[in-house]
């Protein structure tokens, strides 16, 4: 039988955004149309640091409003989820800071609750890219970018080796990225794989298939504005205070 869960913590990037509405109806699915599902996630999110994607920037995961909220709100049985943590690789930090904003988000998450999964980088299929490819990547999703293949590969091999010791250290559950789940994009899973890949990320059996959720609430969940953002430099606030979704469930964005 599933373990009781009635709360989803999820912390990310373009992966966790991309595959929302999957995590979502999976949690609806095996926890009950009561859950709650509170993420911080973003195309190109940092951990640590403001992230710009396009026209649109969002403040670091750390900076997000998502542990105030998380202080406000009673006790209940929490699942947490940490994953995309490599962007802050491509964005010139330093290995010893990616791993200190993770593991402070570790710290946080320990506060309301023991039950963490901690997923690693999809070195597998960074393996794969060769420099023309690697060069085509990087320009067209983090152009600022400078660092060299072997660079980027010498970087994510140690951040991994620190994602292991953080996991050890913190007691979650780390989770292996299937190496299957992606295709010609090295850093994104393919969208045939988002239920299998979350289903297992999230670390339970389901006892018969889940719906994938009409298209109306996935586009509904992938343009629903986070609670502060700024778009062409222009800061938009957005007060959350809990989307409740027909099929069941409910969402904060941060």
């Amino acid at each position: 039988m599933p373990s009781e869960v009635a709360r989803i913590v999820a912390l990310g990037a373009s992966n966790l955004t991309r595959g929302f509405q999957t995590i979502v109806s999976a949690a609806r699915a095996v926890w009950g149309p009561d859950v709650e599902v509170l993420a911080a996630l973003g195309h190109g999110r940092s951990y640590g640091s403001p992230s710009r994607f396009l026209f649109r920037t969002l403040p670091s995961i750390l900076k997000s409003g998502l542990w105030a909220e998380l202080e406000r709100r009673h006790p209940m049985a929490t699942r947490g989820l940490v994953t995309d943590v490599g962007n802050d690789i491509l964005y010139g930090f330093s290995v010893e800071r990616t791993l200190e904003w993770v593991e402070e988000a570790l710290i946080r998450l320990r506060a309301v609750t023991n039950d963490i999964v901690l997923t690693d980088l999809p070195l597998a299929s960074v393996y794969r890219l060769s420099n023309i490819k690697f060069l085509a990547f990087r320009s067209i999703l983090v152009p600022s970018c400078r660092l060299t293949l072997g660079q980027v590969i010498e970087r994510a091999e140690s951040v991994n080796d620190g994602l292991v010791r953080l996991s050890a250290a913190y007691g979650t559950k780390f989770f292996r990225l299937d190496p299957t789940w992606y295709g010609f994009d090295p850093i994104h899973m393919r969208s045939s794989q988002w239920r299998r890949a979350w289903q297992r990320i999230l670390g339970e059996q389901f006892l018969e298939p889940f719906g994938s959720g009409s298209m109306v609430e996935s586009l509904r969940l992938y343009v629903m504005r986070p609670e502060r953002r700024w778009i062409f430099g222009i800061e938009q606030v957005t007060p959350q205070s809990g989307v409740v979704l027909r099929s069941g469930g409910q969402v904060w964005l941060y």
